[in-house]
């Protein structure tokens, strides 16, 4: 039943990826709502279905995307599990836990991107690539991290309450 809040969430966080956020751009970089909203949720000490959260983004990425559906499924869980680690392991620095997460996870996302469509064929040049997108995205990422954070453990605690998680 916890899972339902997922659909409608995420649902809602692709369509403003796809209409608002992305004509916010820095340059030709542009934030990736999907990608903040499920490392704060897998940042969540409460949480335990940031896995399904990733599966059910990455099925519904795959629909809206020109992107390979194999870069959201390597890039995303790759997030997760960063995520997952660092929360295990960084107890009293939640936002800079959050702040590692976007950086290495809009890093290793446009990484696997920028190969995977090497690999495909597109002719890119890595110094335009990160200087033009990739860094101004981690900008945007790293900006709006912090509210979509507050978002997403104020929804942790109504989803899973004190009194159940003990």
């Amino acid at each position: 039943m916890r899972n339902l809040v997922a659909f409608p969430l995420l649902g809602l966080a692709i369509i403003l990826q796809s209409s608002v956020f992305s004509q916010i751009k820095l340059l030709s970089g542009y934030a990736d709502l999907p990608l903040i909203m499920l490392a704060s949720w897998a940042l969540q000490e409460r949480v335990k279905s940031a896995w399904h959260w990733t599966i059910l983004g990455c099925a519904m990425l795959a629909f809206v995307s020109s992107m390979p559906w194999p870069v959201l499924v390597i890039g995303y869980f790759g997030v997760v599990f960063v995520a997952q680690t660092l929360q295990k392991r960084v107890w009293q620095a939640p936002l800079l836990a959050m702040f590692s997460v976007t950086f290495i996870g809009t890093l290793f996302t446009h990484f696997i991107a920028f190969i995977v469509l090497l690999v495909l064929g597109t002719p890119l040049a890595f110094g335009d690539v990160a200087g033009s997108i990739t860094l101004p995205s981690l900008l945007l990422n790293m900006l709006f991290s912090i509210p979509v954070y507050a978002f997403m453990r104020d929804l942790a605690r109504w989803v899973y309450p004190v009194e159940e998680f003990e």
